[in-house]
């Protein structure tokens, strides 16, 4: 029996375990998604404390709709999917409150605990909220088209399509002269 298998053998009984009542065995997927989702939620938020916020609501909604999860899908699929729209409706709401979202600046000081953080903030600001979400979801957390699809509620070659032009349009940019950095972009798959 291969590793990947066992895992999904030992996270089908921590989720029976969860269904069934027993809350404590919910720190398990905490533990095994909660810096993924935490990064997910701060490249789209780009603030930390939002992004904290939004984590740990992502998980209370997990846990909350945990009994409606169906095993055929991708667990971390289903948590990426609640995190987007959660996500989403802070980003919704937040443009009501300021005019864009493009002009919410991130504090200095975040921008220097990460080495590509200000790269990634210009890529990603030359973006609508689809494409980063597509583009996050893609090159750095490195989900398969279809896991996408499932997240994003579109078709696999929908979500390819605009893949290949979130790519050419950052890559047309950067010869453009549009980057001010000299990192290449980890964007081919």
């Amino acid at each position: 029996m291969n590793n990947s298998h066992q895992k999904d053998i030992d996270m089908k009984l921590i989720l029976d375990k969860i269904q069934l009542g027993d809350k404590r065995s919910y720190s398990i997927i905490i533990d095994r998604y909660q810096r993924q989702i935490y990064l997910y939620c701060y490249y789209l938020l780009r603030n930390q404390e939002e992004a904290e916020d939004a984590t740990q609501d992502t998980f209370i909604k997990v846990l909350v709709n945990i009994n409606g999860f169906i095993n055929t899908n991708s667990l971390s699929a289903w948590i990426y999917k609640i995190a987007k729209n959660h996500c989403t409706d802070l980003i919704k709401k937040k443009n009501k409150e300021h005019k864009s979202f493009i002009e919410y600046q991130v504090n200095q000081q975040q921008e220097q605990k990460y080495i590509y953080t200000e790269f990634i903030h210009d890529c990603l600001d030359k973006l609508n909220l689809e494409e980063r979400q597509i583009l996050l979801l893609r090159s750095l957390e490195e989900y398969s088209y279809d896991e996408i699809a499932f997240i994003m509620e579109l078709k696999p070659t929908t979500i390819r399509k605009k893949y290949e032009r979130i790519r050419k349009k950052l890559i047309l940019e950067k010869e453009q002269g549009g980057g001010k950095h000299e990192q290449s972009y980890r964007f081919g798959r």
